[in-house]
């Protein structure tokens, strides 16, 4: 009844929610524009399109609001050889090369490509940091530092935006139990109540119970609520370029890899007899196949984690870097004439960006389901 509900209210305001679409996605593209029109703010550098995106899409200690001119600075956190060093990002304002040194307790730090660093220290030959006056900064033979690093607690731009998706959900989901518990509840809901509750039913009816099955899917529908809504929202969140979004939190692979390993967890101690039985020791096959089968069943229970890590992170990564690059093309050629074109291929794209957003939380949350309901499933031969 609820998505009949949703479809009658989608087909009746198509035209109005076609204009607001078109509007949020030209809205987008002229920030993204401005913002790569800001990041060439020296014309007497060559413009180079790869570092532009890798701006974009990379993690920083501060938020650029509107180019530097506006930018809201985070804080940094280090553990360092003399304890806690607590300061401001905008400290390193100016460079991220490691050509500026900020001194607390009596040492030297500098932020290279986002990350930092102790100043003028490296490795000898027996593997201890040594100190040097001449460089800030030791490169290997493949330009990676070799500075000595300090504990990094660091208030990033992806920390601060999991830390507003989860306060968003939170309070989405407690005004919404509020309501369910409330003597004003008659059993239709209103206001975020039924905006959520299409979604959760979605998520119970569509992917845990033909996934996992009727009578177990209930002790993993907390997880898979919360990794459904926090992929999508983080999705949505970084397809918007201006503060207080804009971070790419789903496009880091240390974000994929902890939620992949969640999942992977959850999957192998959920797992029974039949399940691992089938790894080790696949039942109907003659024995050379099953010795054959079990190292091949072994590197399963892996590569089902590492597909959801890298396709989560592929994909979001690659839509941010897409619609930066097509920017770029003004750039490139010069000419404000390519201005149109580029807009007009960043709307097409964005368009398939928010459908992506949920299509990849969907994906992810159905085949953790789908690995739930494997390592649940009962032995074939019982029945």
């Amino acid at each position: 009844m609820y998505f009949k509900n949703i479809y009658i209210c989608i087909y009746m305001n198509q035209k109005n929610m076609i204009k607001f679409i078109f509007s949020f996605l030209v809205l987008i593209s002229t920030f993204n524009f401005a913002l790569a029109e800001s990041s060439k703010s020296n014309d007497s550098e060559p413009f180079n399109p790869t570092e532009t995106a890798m701006h974009h899409v990379k993690d920083s200690h501060q938020f650029e609001i509107w180019g530097e001119d506006v930018t809201l600075y985070l804080p940094i956190i280090l553990w360092t050889d003399n304890g806690m060093v607590i300061f401001s990002s905008k400290e390193f304002k100016g460079n991220d090369n490691g050509e500026i040194v900020v001194e607390k307790k009596g040492m030297e730090f500098i932020k290279f490509h986002e990350k930092i660093y102790y100043a003028k220290t490296k490795k000898n030959a027996s593997g201890e940091y040594i100190t040097e006056s001449s460089k800030l900064v030791h490169l290997d033979d493949q330009h990676h530092p070799i500075n000595k690093v300090p504990l990094d607690f660091s208030i990033t731009k992806n920390i601060f935006s999991m830390w507003l998706s989860l306060i968003v959900l939170l309070v989405v989901f407690i005004s919404a139990a509020r309501y369910y518990k409330s003597k004003s509840y008659n059993g239709v809901p209103k206001g975020v109540a039924a905006i959520v509750e299409p979604l959760i039913v979605f998520v119970r009816d569509e992917i845990a119970i033909p996934n996992i099955g009727e009578k177990k899917y209930k002790k993993y529908m907390p997880y898979l609520l919360t990794v459904f809504f926090f992929i999508w929202l983080n999705n949505v969140m970084g397809l918007i370029p201006f503060f207080p979004f804009g971070a790419n939190l789903t496009g880091n692979i240390a974000v994929t890899f902890t939620l992949a390993i969640i999942t992977f967890i959850i999957t192998n101690f959920s797992g029974n007899k039949s399940y691992w039985k089938h790894i080790f020791w696949t039942p109907d096959v003659p024995i050379p196949m099953k010795i054959f089968l079990a190292p091949i069943e072994v590197i399963g229970i892996f590569t089902k984690p590492f597909s959801l890590m890298v396709r989560l992170f592929a994909n979001i990564t690659a839509g941010h870097i897409i619609i930066i690059s097509l920017i770029s093309l003004i750039f490139i050629f010069k000419s404000y004439f390519v201005a149109p074109v580029s807009i007009i291929a960043v709307v097409f794209i964005s368009v398939i960006e928010i459908l992506v957003t949920a299509l990849q939380a969907y994906i992810f949350t159905t085949l953790s389901a789908l690995y739930f309901g494997m390592a649940t499933e009962d032995n074939h031969e019982e029945h």
